[in-house]
């Protein structure tokens, strides 16, 4: 497939992964009636994560986030729509993860970066294992997504945060683009003078950023959605117009989506149907979607 962008600057080729099979099924989801205009190329893979990555060439992907299952050992639903965070054991889990990790490694970019977005359960475990596939010098930050929402516990410290794990494929050439990044509040503004508390401050690794609430107008019912908020900030400061960004859990879309806003290309893969089904719906609005239904065999 080969997108030509509105200012004619060259094609960008996105046919991305040898396929061998000819029982590959292609659907085209036209944009709605006035749709954001974007001149981006978007693809979702709708299979095996695994079998796609490995199908990837070297080298070809700028910025990788991934948010995998975090092994709660429940079924996370919502309103209807469920996927299996279940696996045997802890070993199992890691092993799913590392078999994937190795994949994204190797098709990344030499200044890309991978993000690992987990929780408390298992983040020392994967950071361990990020260590071992990356190297220890390549571990750039310990994101905390931090969130005030919801109950709260009466036996412990309430536990409102995710771990997000940046690691640089070279950690002394990688894209960040410190002034994009949104800026925040200062907590105590009459310190730091009226010109510096109306501009604010580039954030810290401790990111305070609510869930995407229930009645949003950016909730699609996916049942671990990720805001934008978030994922805005790692695709503007850690990529480039015009990059690659690869999402292969892509769950709700929201890598997609993020990239279609701010004029990058993705790549997205889920194997839930339910996923699939939203994310088409969710990128009609943006831009014309190549979905790819990958053989089961």
């Amino acid at each position: 497939m080969l997108s030509k962008n509105e200012d004619n600057q060259e094609p960008i080729q996105l046919d991305l992964i040898k396929n061998t099979s000819s029982k590959v099924e292609l659907r085209n989801k036209s944009p709605q009636p006035n749709s954001f205009k974007v001149s981006t190329s978007h693809i979702l893979y709708f299979g095996d994560n695994l079998k796609v990555l490995q199908s990837m060439e070297n080298c070809l992907i700028d910025l990788v986030y991934i948010d995998p299952p975090f092994n709660t050992g429940k079924t996370q639903s919502l309103n209807g729509l469920e996927y299996n965070d279940k696996f045997n054991n802890r070993k199992s889990f890691l092993e799913f993860i590392k078999l994937r990790l190795i994949e994204i490694k190797r098709i990344l970019k030499p200044e890309g970066s991978l993000f690992l977005h987990i929780d408390q359960r298992q983040s020392h475990y994967c950071k361990i294992m990020l260590d071992e596939i990356f190297g220890e010098d390549n571990f750039m930050n310990e994101i905390i997504w931090s969130y005030d929402y919801g109950g709260r516990a009466k036996k412990y410290w309430s536990r409102k945060h995710d771990n997000i794990f940046w690691y640089a494929n070279n950690p002394n050439n990688y894209t960040f683009n410190l002034q994009q990044s949104d800026r925040i509040p200062y907590m105590s503004p009459g310190l730091v003078g009226e010109k510096k508390a109306k501009l604010g401050k580039t954030p810290t690794d401790v990111w305070w950023h609510t869930i995407v609430p229930t009645n949003s107008s950016e909730r699609t019912g996916y049942p671990t959605q990720k805001p934008l908020g978030i994922i805005d900030r790692i695709v503007k400061v850690h990529s480039n117009e015009g990059d690659l960004i690869l999402d292969c859990f892509a769950g709700s879309g929201t890598i997609g989506e993020s990239a279609a806003r701010n004029n990058r290309n993705s790549i997205m893969v889920d194997i839930n149907k339910s996923a699939i089904e939203i994310i088409e719906r969710r990128m009609s609005y943006y831009t014309n979607l190549k979905v790819i239904v990958c053989p089961t065999d």
